[in-house]
């Protein structure tokens, strides 16, 4: 576990003394630091640049050693926010719950499957959606939104068309995906989807 983990473990618990962090719950934590990774580089102007995800757990480190109480003053008041868009955000479905509306969301994910391999640039797309989406107020999910909204755009039969050279192409795809994303963090809502057995659910309750 990192030094960012460890700290958000503590304001999650902090906030939550139910979540199983380590265990059952585990995802919520690495979605949450996924999430705070995400919305560090976009106010420390880290978006685009080389800096890896360690140069930035450094970075908040010194920012720790320097600054302690205001740091983990930030870390509550975040945290406090994250845990409430993560209950607007995040829908549990048990069984076959909403199984027709998810055949079509996973035909299109899947049709975008070779597309998106043959494509250059990932990550810089991603975090321009994903700065995009933290502009516009959405802090919960954004790397998973940001990467199935480029899918789904890219999936949709009616957006294929033929493009002169592949900068068009990403280009025409992510101008679409921005548009897309702002008008998806003024929504309401869940925006994420996560399917769990029954096993789990009775396990939880």
């Amino acid at each position: 576990m990192n030094f960012v983990e460890l700290l958000l473990s503590e304001k999650l618990k902090d906030r939550n003394p139910t979540l199983d962090l380590f265990g059952s719950d585990r995802r919520v934590l690495q979605i949450a630091c996924q999430d705070l990774t995400s919305y560090l580089k976009f106010h420390w102007n880290l978006v685009g640049n080389e800096a890896n995800e360690c140069e930035l757990v450094d970075k908040i480190e010194e920012f720790f050693n320097s600054n302690p109480k205001e740091l983990k003053e930030f870390l509550d008041v975040w945290t406090g926010m994250w845990l409430r868009k993560w209950k607007e955000r995040v829908k549990l479905l048990i069984g076959n719950q909403d199984s027709e509306r998810w055949k079509k969301v996973t035909k299109t994910l899947n049709n975008a499957e070779p597309l998106w391999r043959k494509l250059t640039n990932h990550q810089e797309m991603q975090d321009v959606v994903i700065s995009t989406l933290i502009r516009n107020g959405e802090i919960c999910g954004t790397s998973i939104l940001a990467k199935n909204l480029l899918k789904m755009e890219l999936g949709s039969k009616k957006k294929r068309k033929s493009y002169v050279s592949e900068e068009e192409q990403v280009l025409n795809l992510v101008n679409n995906t921005l548009r897309k994303a702002r008008e998806l963090a003024r929504s309401q809502g869940p925006l994420i989807f996560v399917r769990i057995d029954r096993g789990y659910y009775q396990f939880s309750k």
